[in-house]
């Protein structure tokens, strides 16, 4: 019964996981069975869940292999200490909401001249830039109707690119409301989504640079073609658009 009401509180039989009528704080009670082609990372995502934290939780350490039929913990809290001396991160209550994001911190200042795709800046020591030229025809809510991150329109088969260099953690479409799915692990504390993709060209372990051709912009698990595009802080979703340059 946990089990299955684990899976009913982060929303699989809504139409889309990042964005509903709350804000769907971090899960920390029942259990999951791992399936064929899910990573911690992306089981964490799920969850809201930080991916070191919950591989602590059960006992995983890096490279956190795990396989078919592993059943998880989510009643167990664990600490990113071990992993990376990082504190343990506060208990979650059902109505906070994740910090604002830092103030950016200019290292490279973006070229007025460049083209918007190749436009960048640093912040929280990783350069980022957009993965989409297109508008954003979404933004970050945490009220009323909920986004965990930016939706940008764009013409089917659009290159998504990657928003920072990073290695490919997951590459699949086992999220529901995410359709195809890409999540980069930039470092420790750093991970970004590229959600509804038309074709994926990258494969979980791939290293990719910032700006390198990821996927096809497309409209899987969604009513339009859109690129979804979330950044998460310690498995927290935050406001993407401080961290990328101004356009």
């Amino acid at each position: 019964m946990l089990t299955i009401m684990a899976f009913g509180l982060v929303g699989c039989n809504t139409p889309a996981i990042h964005q509903d009528d709350r804000y769907n704080p971090p899960v920390y009670w029942g259990r999951h069975v791992v399936k064929s082609g899910e990573t911690l990372y992306s089981i964490a995502w799920r969850y809201g869940r930080d991916y070191r934290e919950l591989g602590d939780a059960n006992g995983i350490d890096p490279p956190y292999n795990l396989k078919a039929g592993q059943v998880l913990r989510l009643d167990q809290r664990g600490s990113v200490t071990a992993a990376s001396g990082s504190p343990k991160p506060p208990s979650p209550t059902r109505t906070s909401s994740p910090p604002d994001p830092p103030a950016p911190k200019v290292s490279k200042p973006p070229n007025p001249s460049a083209p918007p795709a190749e436009q960048s800046q640093t912040v929280a020591s990783i350069e980022w830039r957009w993965p989409h030229v297109g508008t954003v025809i979404a933004r970050y809510s945490t009220s009323g109707k909920v986004n965990k991150g930016i939706d940008i329109a764009g013409n089917p088969g659009d290159s998504v690119r990657a928003a920072a260099s990073g290695n490919v953690v997951y590459a699949g479409d086992g999220l529901l409301g995410y359709g195809n799915l890409v999540i980069v692990n930039h470092n420790e504390h750093y991970l970004s989504a590229y959600a509804h993709n038309r074709k994926v060209v990258v494969r979980e372990g791939d290293n990719v640079k910032a700006g390198q051709k990821i996927a096809e912009l497309g409209s899987s698990g969604t009513d339009r073609p859109k690129l979804h595009f979330e950044i998460r802080k310690n498995g927290n979703p935050v406001n993407p658009v401080p961290y990328l340059p101004p356009r």
